[in-house]
């Protein structure tokens, strides 16, 4: 029979506020945003004054740990669902102030209706009508007294049969009485298992990543300024996203503009750069796996635990060493220098906006190469060329798509043994061999995907190789791409419509180039027979009816740049299936020499 991971044990919401405030639970997203709008916090009220369940908190025991004189200490709980509930009940019986998604600071005001025995978000109305308690955190406040609430309420509501209203303000005060059942899981589980239990108990099916746990390991930890880490990283993927909200951190959070974290993130109010906008998920990851030369977030868990991997016990020193050595990896990706060179590194390898970044994971990991890199004393120069490859690789090869974790884990592992330069070169040669380009990449482009990853490299690559824009004379693609670029069907889409082809057969990355706005609209639905017979008549000194080139020559110099056959020029249009071949292997030798200029 398999044994029981857990014990479930009912106590008063009274007691679980208590261990709340005492911190025998600590609810690690308490510095995190509270989500729910203040309606739910009073259908929540009703559900307890009406006497209905409200579900099951879960709570995981952290490992006790052994500390340095010798002696244990054992762990306390960390809620891991339910947080917004407990949140909810702090807020609106204790008068507890909440931090809201915008992080600012609001009290969240229930109001009561005890003629009506009816719960609401208090208002300005509310507040002014007598037969309302506007607050009911004045009921559940240490020296309320019934009697004296009770005679008050009377006194603004002389009709009001004063019996009953002390028996409902009663019957309110019990809620603190009404039981919720606490799942605690057992200390040894690992974390597969606690996501398992969480996503079955929880209805709402969210999920828990291991990102999600390390935050609540961190949070819940005041003795090696834990707390203070869990702000720094929220707030930095805040600012990087909304800059403007600094002042707000600098007024609202006194302690942590106080600490040496925001002074070194306060360059990020004047950026307004979204290359690389990092979740909290993307930081922890590349501040754990370029500090600790390790892939998996369990096992950055398991360190702030205190679990020495040797002996398979639990220790104090082993939690303090986790502790700051994160620090570190926090404070070396928040750095200016560092976040600068890297998008720097993306932009030089032609990655100029946000609209060619698609894998979140590959940036970590460049990311990751780069602080590895300074952290050897690397040149710079090769610092540069070696994350410009990888990352190019790592995104032709699709590499971090399938489960990241596993494949950082063991790429920086082989890095630590085999050395960083030995180690991407061998897997550079291995992953792009020369059939990669003539034979694989071209089989791969056969896609409709425009945010297909082929398709960003083959634009990076036209920047990076200074191209000029579909019949432009003086445009660029870097131009185009960072103002406004129409993605042009070279076989127009309802011409091929026309002939019965699927949007999934129109829309291949093969058929697009980057042109401008006018030219496409010019193009309009033409067949390609009609508008390259008008092209090649324009270059003999006929009519100018697309973009601005007149010479043959400048012509065919602008089909070769977008991976078009000249031969189209001579009037040589080839079935569409026949032109997509020939694209693809065009695009695939462009890609090809760009990947060789890195």
């Amino acid at each position: 029979m398999a044994t029981q991971r857990y014990s479930v044990t009912p106590h008063p919401i009274e007691t679980l506020l208590t261990w709340v405030k005492s911190g025998e639970i600590a609810i690690p997203e308490i510095q995190r945003p509270f989500v729910w709008d203040a309606t739910k916090v009073r259908n929540l009220l009703d559900s307890l004054y009406q006497g209905y369940p409200v579900g099951y908190l879960i709570a995981w025991r952290n490992p006790s740990v052994r500390l340095k004189d010798g002696s244990t200490s054992s762990g306390k709980r960390i809620l891991i669902d339910g947080q917004q509930r407990v949140t909810a009940l702090m807020a609106a019986l204790l008068g507890q102030e909440v931090l809201t998604k915008d992080y600012e600071t609001v009290r969240i005001r229930i109001a009561f209706h005890p003629v009506e025995e009816r719960f609401e978000v208090s208002n300005p109305a509310i507040q002014k009508d007598a037969s309302w308690i506007p607050d009911l955190a004045t009921v559940f406040a240490p020296d309320a007294s019934l009697t004296k609430l009770t005679r008050e309420y009377a006194a603004r509501n002389p009709d009001a049969d004063q019996d009953q209203i002390s028996l409902v303000l009663e019957k309110v005060r019990k809620i603190i009485n009404n039981q919720v059942g606490i799942i605690e899981l057992a200390e040894d589980l690992d974390i597969e298992t606690v996501t398992e239990i969480f996503i079955r108990v929880n209805s709402a099916g969210a999920s828990l990543s291991q990102a999600d746990f390390a935050m609540s390991k961190i949070a819940a930890n005041d003795t090696y300024g834990g707390n203070m880490l869990r702000k720094a990283i929220d707030y930095f993927c805040h600012l990087s996203i909304a800059p403007e909200f600094l002042p707000r951190i600098e007024k609202g959070d006194k302690a942590f503009a106080a600490s040496e974290f925001l002074p070194k993130m306060r360059w990020l109010k004047d950026v307004n750069d979204d290359l690389y906008d990092p979740s909290y998920t993307d930081m922890l990851r590349v501040a754990f796996t370029s500090e600790f030369r390790r892939g998996k977030l369990q096992d950055l868990v398991a360190l702030l635990s205190g679990r020495n991997f040797e002996t398979k016990q639990y220790e104090e020193t082993v939690a303090e060493e986790a502790f700051a050595r994160l620090k570190t990896g926090v404070l070396n990706f928040i750095n200016k220098t560092h976040f600068d060179r890297l998008t720097m590194i993306l932009r030089s390898a032609g990655f100029v906006t946000a609209g060619l970044i698609r894998s979140q994971n590959a940036i970590n990991f460049a990311y990751i190469l780069y602080l590895r890199g300074r952290a050897e004393g690397m040149p710079a120069a090769d610092i540069e060329r070696l994350v410009r490859r990888w990352y190019v690789m790592s995104l032709l090869r699709g590499r971090y798509s399938g489960s990241p974790e596993t494949a950082f884990d063991f790429d920086i592992r082989q890095i630590e043994t085999r050395g960083l330069a030995t180690y991407t070169d061998s897997v550079i040669d291995a992953e792009l061999p020369e059939s990669f380009w003539t034979t694989l990449l071209p089989q791969e482009m056969d896609t409709s995907s425009a945010s297909s990853p082929y398709f960003l490299v083959y634009q990076a690559a036209q920047v990076k190789l200074g191209d000029l824009g579909f019949l432009s004379r003086d445009i660029t693609v870097r131009d185009l791409l960072l103002n406004r670029s129409d993605v042009h069907h070279v076989y127009p889409r309802n011409h091929l419509k026309g002939q019965g082809l699927t949007r999934g057969r129109y829309n291949q990355i093969a058929n697009f180039v980057l042109a401008q706005s006018e030219i496409n609209i010019g193009i309009g639905d033409r067949d390609p027979k009609v508008y390259f017979a008008e092209l090649a008549d324009q270059c003999n000194g006929g009519t100018r009816k697309y973009g601005g080139i007149t010479t043959a020559d400048e012509m065919r110099a602008n089909l070769a740049m977008s991976c078009l056959p000249e031969s189209l020029l001579d009037g040589d249009i080839p079935s569409f299936d026949d032109f997509l071949e020939q694209r693809r292997k065009l695009m695939s030798q462009k890609i090809k020499t760009y990947f060789e200029g890195l």
